[in-house]
């Protein structure tokens, strides 16, 4: 499939190609840090890739240097919003999008990653990360509580006590780290990162959709169920896979010994 387009605002750049769409936080004087506009722009971009039939996977990257340097203080600074009005409004919409997104979403982390921008990497479905890319929960040096899913998300990658010694001292983890401890999948090079997260997401785009957006519902449902549900919910699932025309497209492939072709023009 491939399916050329470029749109730009002042905070939020979207291209498909291949069936990747790739939205890029345009900030980079910021080092991306997150204003409400931008919170807004990235959500609503995320809902116009989920229904774009020309959109297999979502990249999610940052302009320049950095991929998200968390909140920018001086866009809140004053404002008569308390903090819990200020993430249900904005952060916590946006982490729902990404999670219930019926299209995998990779984290493109190539460069530092702080705050409510750690919990932005942590959120896709595959993370991707540059060789000098860094997180850090940097919440507690301004003696804030992580958010935006950082205390679900890290904890589940790395472990309670790894997540809490991270977020308690604030400690900045770099990629060979991170790596270790499964914060992300690949670290690749700087001057290759992006034509590296291009190809890997245009693999995952040649993958079954369908398929794929049943597997990551099983997932989700599954962190925070019971085996019995988990065991319930793929039966269901597995039926719902069973009738499309994806999965009689493998069988067909496969005893025809060939590769199967699981993208259609009217998908």
């Amino acid at each position: 499939m491939t399916h050329d387009s470029v749109t730009q605002d002042s905070v939020i750049l979207s291209q498909t190609r291949a069936g990747v769409c790739t939205l890029t936080l345009n900030r980079p004087d910021k080092l991306n840090a997150a204003n409400d506009e931008l919170l807004l722009s990235l959500t609503a971009e995320l809902k116009k890739a989920e229904v774009d039939p020309a959109v297999r996977v979502v990249i999610l990257t940052g302009a320049g240097r950095g991929f998200c340097a968390g909140q920018d203080l001086s866009d809140v600074s004053g404002r008569d919003m308390t903090f819990t009005e200020h993430l249900n409004a904005t952060y916590n919409p946006l982490i729902r999008t990404i999670r219930t997104l019926e299209k995998p979403v990779i984290s493109a982390v190539n460069g530092v990653a702080a705050g409510a921008g750690a919990s932005l990497a942590l959120a896709g479905d595959i993370r991707l990360w540059a060789q000098s890319a860094r997180l850090i929960e940097i919440f507690s040096n301004i003696a804030l509580v992580p958010d935006s899913g950082s205390t679900w998300f890290l904890p589940r990658l790395v472990g309670y006590s790894r997540a809490f010694e991270l977020m308690a001292l604030a400690e900045r983890v770099d990629s060979t780290d991170a790596l270790k401890m499964g914060l992300c999948e690949h670290v690749f090079p700087d001057e290759t990162f992006a034509d590296e997260v291009q190809a890997y997401a245009e693999r995952l785009a040649a993958r079954p959709a369908n398929a794929l957006k049943l597997t990551k519902q099983a997932l989700n449902d599954a962190l925070t169920g019971t085996l019995d549900e988990a065991l319930d919910q793929e039966a269901a699932l597995q039926q719902l896979a069973g009738d499309h025309w994806e999965h009689q497209e493998g069988v067909t492939a496969f005893k025809e010994k060939r590769a199967p072709n699981f993208v259609r023009a009217e998908d």
